[in-house]
Formats: C-alpha cells, sequence, structure tokens
C-alpha cells in the first residue's frame, strides 16, 4: 500500500479485583449503548479422557437461574430492556455476552454476577439441560448430512484427546456424569480468578468501577484449575478414512492439516494462505472449481484458531458424476502453485485491503471490541493487541506465505477423509462415532476445598418498567446457541 495504515487506538482501563478477576473497560460514547464480555478460560481442551462436553454442557446450565434469578429469567431481564445476550463454547474458552442500552449497564453486571456466584447446579438442571444437548446431538448433528465428518476430522488430525475430541463431546460421557462431578466443574473453572470481564460502550468510568466492585468483588476466589498440556507431535493421528454418511446425498470430502499456534509467524502466513486458497469468490479454488470447471457445488475452508496447535481444513462437494479424486487432485495442485511462486502483487495488495477493511468494520461494533478485547487479555494478557496485532498480519510477506505452504500445507502429513454416501457402499458401514474415548475416572482433578461466598447485593434498578423479578411467570426457553462452525480467532481476519 502506498501509505501506512494506522488505527485509533482504542481507549483501554485495566484492573484486577482482589478475588483475581481481570476487568478491561473500553469507554465509546459515540452510540448509547454498551457490552459486556465474560469469558471463562474453560473450554473442550480443559476436559478429561471420559468427562467430555462439560464445558459446552455448563453454557447451558449458566441459563437455569441462580440464587436471585430464576430459570431461564436472564433472557426475559435482557430482552425486556432490549438487548441482545447470547453464549459460545470452544476448544480454548466459554464466554456470555449482552448489548444493552447504556443505562442497564448494572443489569447486565448483577446477572453475570449472580450466576458466577450461585448458580444452580442441581440434578434437575442438569437433568434437564444434559437431555437438551443431548437433542442438540441428535437434530444439528446426526440428522444433518456431512456434520458428523467434521467432528471426526480433528480426531484424525490431533493425537492428544484434549485437541482431538469434540467440543459438544460424547453422549456418553454425559449419561455418566454426576451431580458431582458438575458442581465441582463449576467450583474449579467458573471462579473469578479464571475469567475476564470486558466492558465497551457509552459508561461513565467510576460508575463502572464501582458497579464492578459491587457485584463481584464479594465473590471467593478457588485454587487455580489444573494446567492443560495441549502439545501434539508433528504427525497428525490418521492420514485417510472413509466416513460412511448415511445421510449424504452425494460423495464429499475434507482435508484436514495441523499448523502452528495462533499468534506466530507461521500461523499469520498460513492464515493468509488460506484467504488466498478458499476465502471469497476471488479466491484460487472459487475460481477454479466453481466459476471455472464448475465441478464442485461448494468449495469451503477454514482455521481452527488454537492456543495451542490449530488446524486448517478444506471440504468440497462435488457435482454429481465428478469425480472426486479429481477435484482432490486439482487442489492440491493450487497449493502447490502457491508454494512454487507464492502470491502476486495483486494478490498481496488484496489481502492488505482485506485486512483493514475488516478490522475497521469490525471495530464499529461495541460487542466486537468487548469481545476480541476479553480474548486478547485472556490469552494473551495483553488486550492491547486489539490495536498491534494488525500490524503483525500486515507484515506478513509473500515469501513468508509461500514458504509456510511449502512446510505446513504441501505435505503428505495431512488427513483425507472420504464422505461416501452409505447406500453407495457394497456394505453398509457403521458410523464412527466422534470422541469414542470409553468412560474415565469420573472426579475432576486438583479440586480445591470449596468456598462459601456471603450472599450477593441486591439487585439493581432498572429503567424498564418493572423487568426485573417479573420473570417468575415467564416460558422456559433454551439458550440461543449459533450455528455450529469453526471458532471465530481473535485475529483481524475473522469478523
Amino acid at each position: 500500500m502506498a501509505e501506512r495504515f494506522e488505527l485509533s487506538p482504542t481507549p483501554i482501563k485495566q484492573f484486577k479485583l482482589a478475588n483475581g478477576l481481570r476487568v478491561i473497560m473500553s469507554q465509546d460514547g459515540a452510540v448509547p449503548v454498551v457490552s459486556v464480555a465474560l469469558y471463562y478460560d474453560v473450554g473442550s481442551r480443559n476436559e478429561k479422557t471420559g468427562r467430555t462436553g462439560f464445558a459446552h454442557l455448563f453454557e447451558h446450565m449458566m441459563f437455569q437461574g441462580s440464587e436471585n434469578v430464576p430459570k431461564a429469567a436472564h433472557f426475559q431481564y435482557i430482552f425486556n430492556a432490549g438487548g441482545t445476550m447470547n453464549g459460545t463454547t470452544s476448544t480454548e474458552r466459554t464466554n456470555y455476552f449482552e448489548t444493552l442500552p447504556a443505562s442497564h449497564l448494572p443489569l447486565a453486571l448483577w446477572l453475570e454476577s449472580d450466576r458466577m456466584r450461585s448458580l444452580r447446579v442441581t440434578q434437575e438442571n442438569l437433568d434437564n439441560q444434559r437431555n437438551a444437548v443431548q437433542e442438540e446431538k441428535r437434530l444439528r448433528y446426526d440428522n444433518q448430512p456431512y456434520v458428523n465428518a467434521f467432528l471426526r476430522i480433528n480426531e484424525l488430525i490431533f493425537k492428544n484427546p484434549a485437541n482431538a475430541h469434540s467440543t459438544i463431546g460424547s453422549m456418553e460421557d454425559l449419561d455418566a456424569a454426576t451431580i458431582d462431578d458438575v458442581q465441582e466443574f463449576f467450583r474449579i473453572y467458573y471462579a473469578p480468578n479464571n475469567a475476564v470481564l470486558s466492558i465497551v460502550g457509552d459508561f461513565e468510568e467510576q460508575e463502572a468501577i464501582s458497579l464492578v466492585n459491587q457485584y463481584f468483588a464479594g465473590i471467593p476466589s478457588q485454587a487455580a484449575p489444573p494446567s492443560v498440556d495441549t502439545s501434539e507431535p508433528n504427525d497428525v493421528a490418521q492420514t485417510q478414512e472413509v466416513y460412511y454418511d448415511k445421510l449424504a446425498p452425494a460423495p464429499a470430502f475434507v482435508l484436514g492439516w495441523k499448523i502452528p499456534p495462533r499468534r506466530t509467524p507461521d500461523f499469520y502466513a498460513l492464515s493468509l494462505a488460506a484467504d488466498l486458497l478458499f476465502e471469497g469468490d476471488s479466491s484460487r479454488l472459487y475460481q477454479k472449481l466453481v466459476k471455472g470447471d464448475e465441478s464442485v457445488v461448494s468449495i469451503q475452508g477454514g482455521i481452527d484458531e488454537r492456543r495451542g496447535p490449530s488446524a486448517l481444513y478444506i471440504f468440497a462437494l462435488p457435482k454429481p458424476g465428478e469425480e472426486v479424486a479429481t477435484i482432490r487432485d486439482q487442489i492440491f495442485a493450487e497449493i502447490r502453485a502457491l508454494k512454487s511462486s507464492g502470491p502476486s502483487a495483486e494478490e498481496m495488495e488484496k489481502l492488505r485491503h482485506s485486512l483493514c477493511n475488516d478490522v475497521v468494520r469490525g471495530r464499529q461494533s461495541t460487542m466486537y471490541r468487548a469481545q476480541r478485547l476479553a480474548e486478547y487479555a485472556l490469552y494473551d494478557n495483553d488486550p492491547t493487541l486489539m490495536d498491534s496485532e494488525l500490524e503483525q498480519y500486515l507484515s506478513i510477506t509473500a515469501e513468508q506465505i509461500r514458504s509456510a505452504v511449502e512446510r505446513f500445507l504441501d505435505i503428505d502429513n495431512r488427513v483425507v477423509l472420504d464422505i461416501v454416501p452409505a447406500a453407495m457402499s457394497e456394505e453398509l458401514q457403521p458410523e464412527l462415532a466422534a470422541s469414542p474415548q470409553p468412560p474415565g475416572e469420573p472426579q475432576q482433578p486438583a479440586a480445591p476445598a470449596p468456598q462459601v461466598p456471603a450472599r450477593p447485593p441486591a439487585e439493581p434498578a432498572s429503567d424498564a418498567g418493572g423487568v426485573i423479578g417479573a420473570a417468575e411467570n415467564r416460558v422456559e426457553q433454551q439458550p440461543a446457541d449459533p450455528p455450529q462452525q469453526t471458532e471465530s480467532g481473535s485475529g483481524p481476519l475473522h469478523t
């Protein structure tokens, strides 16, 4: 680019409570709204073999009521105040977030603190949310073509169980979970010293600090959770497999590679290479296979961005009558071409424009900023990366991209997962279950002694005319889970 692109610095105020809760605040009075994001340092990577799916289960459990908030009332408080909210789970973390009119910041902080302090982890709630997760698995995975193959791909890429099993986990593990298991999981991982709270938008700094202290300071910390070993050997677990999908209407395939962790030079280079290969209508594979040969119905890809070893995927759905092997060879040929010649000057310019455009557009949202600040604080202990990481991407050269493709993509150490309609096989093969680990030791490791918190402060006043406390008679509803996809990461490529 002819001129150096510079972002306006994000105003950041950060502090830590005595109980270990890290707080990141960024004022912006442009619009009278405020976004709150609470990130817990627990994801599927923290789960033990034989006790998978707990992190995602708790995403559901967190909406089942607490000492001062009735079951499912969290939704009604937020929606009746004119806000939006959700929660998600990934390998790396579980997050909860809401955007509200600025005057309702006390409501958001009260709701989040009450469930951190006193979530109702009861047998009844465990049973109904375990059933809800199992129904989600049946509806959104087992009854959809190709989806369970995506659960299988990580088990073929990664050898370490902490990296390999799916976020939704094993239904057998959930069936085996006891109330003691989930109570210990909550106490260990849903502690203030294992969380980051971010507040972005239109608020007064001293008032926000006072509110955070009022609602969160009395929640006791816990002993640090057990450390997680996500180390991996270089080799993938298995290079080839055929997955017989009883719902697939046509053959397809997934390619998978093990790549370096996030925020490394090779990760940045591979992220940009992925953009060139499959991101958008101008990408090489879209132009070659969709627009050019018209041989595929769909070509998609993504990067699973993790603090440890990460992954890159490409999914192709050929048109009926097209040879799967031929299309796969064309994808490998395009990867070899990128390895041989690297990106063109025009492609590098397009990447730079896309990077700058994506980060500017993303920063227009208070929720985007709240989530990115919390994520950088949780993963890197440095929320200022919100402003500086773009420069890491912009500094990547064409040669770095070419070299990374040569070392990590144009290699035999990759996974080829062929998805074959079960009806096409001569003999119906049993589906391979994702996360096939047998049930293990039920107790979570290194569980600290419980500490009993004091009662929370009184619930905040509300401008919503009787919203607080009015939800006892509301119809119960489940958390609005987002569509299943690779979780977005912290880089400017992810909006």
